[in-house]
């Protein structure tokens, strides 16, 4: 039996104990402790590892307070890499007390309940806990004894909640000596939620608070890691935190640890006989690059690994689009101008785009400057980097989408913007031109659509093809059919009225190598809908009056050509 894929396993006990493949990430303890670093905020794209590994350090570091229970944790890393570190970091295991938050149950509708999401997430930690607090209730004063159960209890009020982090290191090293490691997930995922909600001040003073009496002044601090997608500017979260230390994707320090490098990847692929699949799954989920790492999304390999195991010819899929959020992906569409239309084309047809990094951002920069923008896409993962440079006093990238995979995500949120925006415009006026045969009339409305829509044209056909459906889909005169089998071949689009007594369009499109290339194509188009006999399958149905049109693109330009009319 070959060891179960962890789908959706984000704690390394269950990975260990029920016989998971794990991909050894425990390296990342020796870099820690290499480094140094008091406070380390880890920003990485969603479902690349970020919760797994600091599960990871919680059972590597943390003593529980029962020596059996120690026992059992340090028997999780049994045949791990890290145990061939070296005695100055296996003496580390199982040492300090360890707070170990997520803060995604925040992601609520107001602040209020947000806010009582976190209560009840720290609350949880402290109930965890509590034995300490019994066993040497002595050690700490009354008033902190008791602060401590009205917060494990759920009865704090939020001034007590927005120390509590503090409150608590300091009632651990009473008891035991020794200082806590704090450990803090999706520190964002509130600040994200509150800025889309419209409480994002007020969720901003609330985990700056938090954050502050944490990780700026607490003596009892042995060190902090804090993960999250974005890199939130000090000046809103991380007030007067000197000892931060950020490691984004554009840093080469503890680059393989967050997601899975290549070796990793064909070792996986081979353990479970699906390696001749790895050309597939390099193109759809490889093109991350941290430092000068490069990464696959492990979120998405493992998903597709597990359709290989029961199919070896399973076709992949864009997994990570169910993972998170793609508002920043719609909202980018829905505010562009004209030249940012222009840019999102360029990404799509798999060329490069040059920016200027900006790594402390907030949300609410996210629309003050272009660049901020493409920054957000950048470190969230919808983009990738090719390489960097040094211009002008400033860090620059060259970037593009990653992979397969992520360019889905993108067409896909186009295709829906756009059926939203044809579902809001009255198109009467192209069946009016339609069924008088006025082809200029046609040719003008499309060519409107066209420059007001964002395009992609490395699938051309499909995206033309896509576009005007939609758009003739909209009248509740006609049904519209499209890629029907009619007598010698295929017609792209078939257009008609639900009695036989009324109207029918056979409709073929070509897509041109060039705006030159426009007129003689649409005429083509035409010629071809007569030479295919694609009025056939209409005829037999009763139609009698059946119009064909010719219509050709190029970019964001198209041509219209009418047919006779066959009666």
């Amino acid at each position: 039996m070959k060891k179960a894929l962890p789908v959706g396993v984000e704690n390394f006990k269950d990975m260990v104990k029920s016989g998971y493949y794990y991909v050894d990430k425990t390296l990342l303890i020796k870099e820690l402790l290499d480094l140094k670093g008091k406070v380390n905020l880890f920003t990485r794209p969603r479902r690349f590892g970020k919760t797994l590994n600091l599960s990871m350090l919680r059972y590597f570091f943390e003593d529980s307070g029962d020596m059996e229970q120690n026992h059992r944790n340090k028997e999780l890393f049994q045949g791990m890499r890290i145990l061939d570190a070296g005695e100055r970091y296996t003496g580390q295991m199982g040492k300090y007390p360890v707070m170990n938050l997520t803060l995604k149950s925040a992601k609520q509708e107001n602040f209020e309940t947000a806010c009582y999401a976190l209560q009840a997430e720290i609350a949880s930690e402290f109930d965890r806990h509590r034995n300490f607090i019994e066993q040497g209730k002595e050690r700490i004063t009354p008033t902190e004894y008791e602060q401590y159960l009205q917060i494990a209890d759920e009865n704090a009020d939020e001034k007590q909640i927005r120390s509590a982090l503090k409150l608590f290191s300091k009632c651990m090293y009473k008891i035991t000596g020794r200082n806590t490691v704090i450990l803090i997930d999706e520190y964002d995922v509130p600040l994200e939620n509150a800025y889309f909600r419209g409480f994002y001040e007020k969720m901003t003073d609330f985990i700056r608070t938090l954050f502050e009496s944490a990780l700026k002044t607490n003596d009892y601090l042995q060190f902090a890691v804090i993960t999250g997608c974005l890199r939130i500017s000090k000046e809103s979260i991380f007030t007067g935190l000197n000892h931060l230390n950020i490691i984004s994707v554009l840093d080469k320090k503890y680059s393989e640890h967050f997601g899975f490098i290549e070796s990793e990847v064909i070792q996986m692929m081979s353990y479970y006989g699906v390696e001749n699949r790895f050309p597939i799954m390099k193109e759809w989920y490889d093109g991350y690059l941290f430092g000068n790492t490069e990464v696959y999304n492990p979120w998405s390999v493992i998903k597709f690994l597990y359709d290989l195991y029961s199919d070896v010819n399973a076709f992949p899929r864009p997994y990570w689009i169910n993972t998170s959020s793609n508002d920043i992906i719609r909202d980018l569409i829905v505010r562009a101008d004209r030249e940012t239309k222009g840019q999102i084309e360029r990404l799509l047809s798999g060329e490069t785009l040059d920016i200027q990094v900006h790594e402390e951002v907030t949300y609410g920069d996210m629309h003050s400057d272009g660049e901020n923008l493409w920054n957000f896409l950048y470190f969230t993962g919808y983009l990738t980097k090719v390489n960097e440079y040094f211009k002008e006093k400033y860090i620059f990238l060259k970037v593009r989408i990653p992979n397969i995979e992520v360019m889905t995500i993108y067409e896909n949120t186009i295709r829906n913007w756009m059926k939203e925006i044809i579902k809001k415009e009255d198109f009467h006026d192209l069946y009016q031109a339609m069924e008088e045969g006025n082809a200029q009339r046609m040719t003008d409305i499309l060519n409107g659509q066209l420059f007001r829509s964002v395009s992609f044209y490395d699938s051309a056909e499909n995206y033309y093809h896509g576009f005007l459906t939609g758009i003739l889909s909209q009248s509740e005169n006609y049904l519209v059919k499209s890629n029907r089998e009619s007598g010698n071949g295929r017609s792209d689009i078939m257009v008609k009225s639900p009695s036989l007594r009324g109207r029918s369009f056979i409709l073929e499109l070509k897509v041109s190598d060039s705006i030159d290339d426009l007129e003689v194509d649409a005429e083509k188009a035409v010629q071809q809908i007569y030479d295919k006999k694609y009025m056939e399958e209409l005829r037999e149905e009763g139609y009698r009056k059946i119009d064909c049109y010719g219509i050709s693109f190029f970019r964001k330009d198209c041509e219209v050509r009418f047919g006779l009319s066959a009666t």
